[in-house]
C-alpha cells in the first residue's frame, strides 16, 4: 500500500475516496526503561529506551491505520501524519491517520 504526507501521489489520480482511516496505540514506559532513562537523562544525550519505545508505538499505529484502509478497500493513503500526547508521565498516546483512497496510474 502507497502512503504518502502529500495530497495526492505523483503519477497517480485517486479515483475513490474511501474516508478517515486511524490506527492509535497507547504505551507506558515499564519500570526498568524508566530507571535507565532516569539515569541517562542525568548526563544528557540520547534516551535509547524511550526512542525504542516511541519507534515501536509508532511502528504499531501505523499498522493498525493500514490495517483500517485494508478493511475499506484502499490501496493507497494520503495526508497521512503522526500526532502523540501523553496521557500521564508513563503513558503515551501515539496516533497515524491519514485519508483512504483508491489511486489509478495516471495515463500519459
Amino acid at each position: 500500500m502507497t502512503i504518502v504526507t502529500s495530497n495526492y501521489v505523483p503519477g497517480y489520480r485517486a479515483v475513490k475516496t474511501l474516508g478517515f482511516v486511524y490506527g492509535l496505540t497507547v504505551r507506558s514506559r515499564g519500570l526498568g526503561g524508566q530507571i535507565g532513562a532516569g539515569f541517562r537523562s542525568v548526563f544528557g544525550g540520547e534516551i535509547k529506551e524511550y526512542v525504542h519505545l516511541m519507534e515501536k508505538a509508532r511502528e504499531e499505529a501505523l499498522n493498525r491505520m493500514l490495517d483500517h484502509a485494508r478493511e475499506l478497500g484502499a490501496n493507497a493513503i494520503i495526508s497521512a501524519r503522526f500526532d502523540s500526547d501523553e496521557i500521564s508521565d508513563i503513558m503515551q498516546e501515539i496516533l497515524a491517520y491519514g485519508t483512504a483512497v483508491i489511486i489509478e496510474k495516471e495515463e500519459e
